[in-house]
């Protein structure tokens, strides 16, 4: 049986786009194409895309999921390997939701204060997250500053990576606490300490106003990094943008 590309991309939520993509890059051949110009698909391709669609979830870039796929001896060896990563990767989203209920705790405790919320461990607030996933997609969308973060990172020692995120996650905690006190965006207060923001960037890679208001923007856009802030407070990556953009005005331009 076969089925058209239109019936595929209804399936699998993939568009009829994506799919063009996946055949003109060879991830992704139909069976044939028919009189009509229609691409058409098997069982066989069926169960690739099940594997691509698999890999992307867990965060393969389209450039190694082909070799990951090809490199199996069969489809039940590709699938049990597969099945045995996401068994790995829902272990650790178990990990994630603990660490975002033990935040909620957190804030909500010591009486219910909610005006003016502490974190008392800030480090944990990241624990169970794998910052690898956005490495593909990083590497495909700046090239030049990815190269620039990836040695930089390969500089440091596993103390002073610790340290790293200890302090980006009490930066963070910090800009949640001016929101909650009522500071507005471009308070000097709130500027200072985008500017710590700014200078740890600059560690990897050298923003200008314009790709420092646009990194900003993507915490907003970009519903992965987004979440991460809301973890903290509600409203929390709109202010971070809002804050970026005044710092670029006032600082960078």
């Amino acid at each position: 049986m076969a089925w058209s590309i239109a019936q595929v991309a209804r399936m699998s939520g993939v568009t009829s786009r994506t799919l063009r993509h996946y055949d003109g890059i060879g991830l992704l051949t139909p069976a044939y194409v028919g009189d009509n110009g229609y691409r058409y698909y098997e069982q066989e391709q069926l169960l690739r895309l099940q594997q691509i669609l698999v890999l992307r979830e867990v965060g393969v870039g389209l450039a190694e999921i082909a070799e990951a796929i090809d490199s199996e001896p069969s489809t039940v060896a590709a699938l049990r390997r597969h099945h045995a990563r996401l068994l790995a990767e829902r272990q650790r989203l178990g990990v994630l939701a603990d660490t975002v209920a033990r935040t909620i705790a957190e804030l909500e405790g010591e009486g219910g204060d909610t005006v003016s919320p502490k974190i008392n461990r800030p480090e944990n607030l990241f624990a169970g997250m794998d910052s690898a996933q956005y490495e593909d997609e990083a590497r495909e969308r700046w090239p030049e500053q990815y190269e620039q973060s990836r040695q930089a990172v390969q500089e440091f020692t596993p103390e002073e990576a610790e340290a790293w995120q200890r302090d980006l996650t009490a930066q963070m905690v910090r800009m949640a606490e001016l929101k909650v006190a009522g500071a507005a965006p471009d308070d000097p207060v709130v500027l200072d300490e985008v500017d710590w923001n700014y200078r740890a960037v600059s560690r990897f890679w050298q923003p200008d106003a314009c790709a420092f208001t646009k990194l900003g923007e993507m915490y907003v856009n970009d519903p992965r990094f987004r979440e991460n802030y809301e973890k903290i407070t509600a409203g929390l990556a709109e202010f971070q943008r809002d804050a970026m953009a005044a710092y670029a005005r006032a600082r960078l331009s």
